[in-house]
């Protein structure tokens, strides 16, 4: 257990403070991909510098692109005027699921690609169905040998596509906007997934040149183009990390202010935490027109709420273990449904060894509210999953060993250092 470290973390009452946040991990990586449709230099600001990028940075350097990456300044080059490759190895692979948003641009510029099946983590089987039926609809010929991809464009294929997703699956969405548009003709991808990160990765597709329009209920049109060009973008600001530091605020009822968060992000969230019982101030840093800024003072009698994770705007599968973790030390009983992910309440057994009181059935947990949480040594199952524990262990007695940190690496920039400028006792130790 202790080959690969742990985070320790010691109770720490009434954070407060004021913290930037970095760019959306989940934006950065599409975008970065996206680039692959491009020749010449992208420049984009705000990269976070998580595991989990430097991993795309390997893939992308790996098909031959030239990357410069200032971690410091979260300042990321990308020349892919070299790519030359069409294959990702099976190790990249499995490193990484999010490996599998370089199959759209691949093909859409080489009319090719190759990719072992993705790698990942235990939360859900994610099935990558959504991503190579899609391909086949706009006419790529699929094969499969044991655990290889080939794709490989049929010259022949329709023009006016439609493609019909049962769930808005967010990679899904993003691998097939970006194999649409270079594609002649017009794709239609209806029940598309509308996250912001989507959003934002849409952004830089039309910066690139891209004929993207949406539609109502939740359909995106591409009209493919024949060249797309580099771009300068800023990632937007990771509503997840802004999530992690409300609440580690909330629980420890102290009082937090991100002033670059932006709240149209985090709609439902923001009303769960109200309903809490914690007070809101929105907008504070707003400009141009657009409400900026988020500001949490806690309050020290927590009440239950009811949270049921969906798809965007519904609550992030992303923020429910967090939530729960909140929810540990509420007046009352709380209900958690995750409908998102079948793993996603293996953080329950690890709260629980810290005085938690929750029950499961099936995907449904029942938090009844205790009176404090203590230390213990805990595993973090997934990245979600360690954000929590850490969160729980800000507000127990004693110490906490929070096991992973893996996880914890593969989704933040520095968080640790953020929570100790808000008065948090925690060190990452390394193994």
């Amino acid at each position: 257990m202790s080959m690969n470290g742990y985070i320790s973390v010691e109770q720490s009452l009434n954070l407060s403070g004021s913290v930037n946040l970095v760019g959306a991990k989940n934006a950065a990586l599409p975008i970065m991909a996206s680039l692959i449709l491009t020749t010449g230099k992208s420049v984009l600001h705000l990269v976070p510098a998580s595991a989990d990028i430097w991993k795309m940075i390997d893939l992308l350097s790996d098909l031959g692109a030239k990357i410069k990456f200032d971690s410091e300044k979260n300042r990321l080059e990308f020349d892919g005027s070299s790519i030359d490759k069409v294959e990702v190895s099976h190790e990249v692979m499995d490193r990484m699921r999010a490996s599998i948003l370089v199959m759209g641009p691949l093909l859409a510029r080489f009319k090719k690609a190759r990719a072992a099946f993705p790698g990942g983590c235990l939360i859900g089987a994610r099935p990558i169905d959504f991503h190579l039926n899609g391909f086949e609809k706009l006419g790529a010929k699929i094969t499969r040998d044991k655990n290889l991809i080939y794709a490989v464009m049929d010259e022949k294929s329709n023009q006016n596509r439609k493609i019909v997703f049962e769930y808005p699956s967010v990679g899904a969405t993003e691998n097939i906007v970006m194999f649409a548009t270079m594609q002649q003709g017009e794709t239609k991808i209806i029940n598309a997934a509308l996250e912001p990160e989507v959003l934002d990765f849409i952004d830089a597709l039309r910066k690139m040149g891209a004929d993207i329009k949406f539609e109502l209920p939740a359909t995106i049109i591409i009209t493919g183009v024949k060249t797309l060009n580099p771009i300068e973008h800023t990632i937007i600001p990771d509503r997840l990390e802004a999530g992690a530091l409300l609440l580690a605020a909330a629980i420890t009822g102290g009082q937090v202010e991100l002033p670059d968060a932006n709240s149209d992000h985090m709609d439902l969230f923001l009303e769960k935490l109200k309903l809490m019982g914690h007070k809101l101030e929105i907008g504070f840093n707003s400009r141009n027109g657009k409400k900026v800024g988020i500001r949490l003072i806690a309050t020290k009698n927590p009440k239950a709420v009811n949270i049921k994770t969906c798809p965007y705007p519904g609550f992030p599968t992303d923020l429910q273990s967090p939530m729960m973790a909140a929810l540990c030390l509420a007046n009352g009983v709380g209900l958690v449904e995750e409908t998102v992910f079948e793993n996603r309440l293996m953080h329950v057994k690890e709260l629980e060894k810290m005085g938690a009181q929750i029950s499961v059935e099936n995907s449904k947990a029942t938090v009844n509210g205790v009176e404090g949480l203590y230390g213990a040594n805990v595993i973090a199952s997934d990245l979600r999953a360690s954000v929590a524990l850490v969160i729980a262990g800000l507000a127990a007695e004693g110490e906490t060993k929070v096991f992973g940190i893996n996880h914890w690496r593969r989704g933040y920039d520095k968080l640790e250092d953020k929570l100790k400028k808000l008065g948090a006792k925690i060190e990452v130790v390394e193994g």
